[in-house]
């Protein structure tokens, strides 16, 4: 279950046609722009603020380090999309990955570093978002994340109001368990 997956990939959406590859220290400048260019309220799950210049160099040194893995989702030479695999080999918990993810559009890219994270052979993910982000939930249930926590007033936003911050979580081990268990292995493979 450990098989990469090769990028870039161009996919076919209701968005139009788009680019999905690997983020690189180049690209610094052009998600930086897309960071500025979302509103305040789509950052506010991300654990740092994308839109500061200072978080996005910290970013790239860590794509360097290889400690994060981040796919850009690009169209007509704009970034419109970021998904990242967040992972510590290190930490007590070397089998969990965490996704992040921020969207202009629809272009499937939460489909997309969920199969990059089913790739790197990890056992549980985790994705958080705030309450009210309705149709991002949607989406990763729809690929089999269920909630797992509520953490209330979480986080704040640049008018000082708080909001409510959801986990939902996959675990993928369990998954595959249940699928080899009923003949079906490669059910979840990408």
């Amino acid at each position: 279950m450990s098989e990469q997956r090769s990028y870039p990939r161009h996919v076919k959406t209701d968005a139009g046609d788009i680019e999905i590859r690997l983020m690189a220290p180049a690209d610094e400048a052009a998600v930086l722009a897309f960071g500025k260019g979302l509103p305040t309220h789509d950052l506010l799950f991300l654990p740092r603020n994308i839109s500061e210049p200072k978080v996005l160099s910290a970013w790239v040194k860590e794509i360097e380090r290889g400690a994060i893995t981040s796919l850009l989702a690009v169209k007509d030479g704009k970034v419109v999309g970021c998904g990242t695999l967040v992972r510590d080999p290190h930490s007590w918990s070397p089998h969990v990955g965490e996704i992040r993810m921020v969207v202009s559009l629809d272009v499937r890219l939460s489909q997309e570093t969920f199969a990059l994270a089913l790739g790197a052979g990890l056992e549980k993910l985790s994705v958080q978002m705030t309450v009210d982000q309705q149709a991002a939930i949607a989406v990763f249930e729809s690929l089999g994340f269920k909630a797992e926590a509520l953490l209330r007033d979480h986080v704040r936003d640049v008018d000082g109001k708080t909001h409510d911050i959801v986990v939902l979580g996959h675990n993928i081990a369990q998954v595959q368990a249940q699928m080899e268990a009923y003949g079906l292995p490669g059910a979840v493979q990408h």
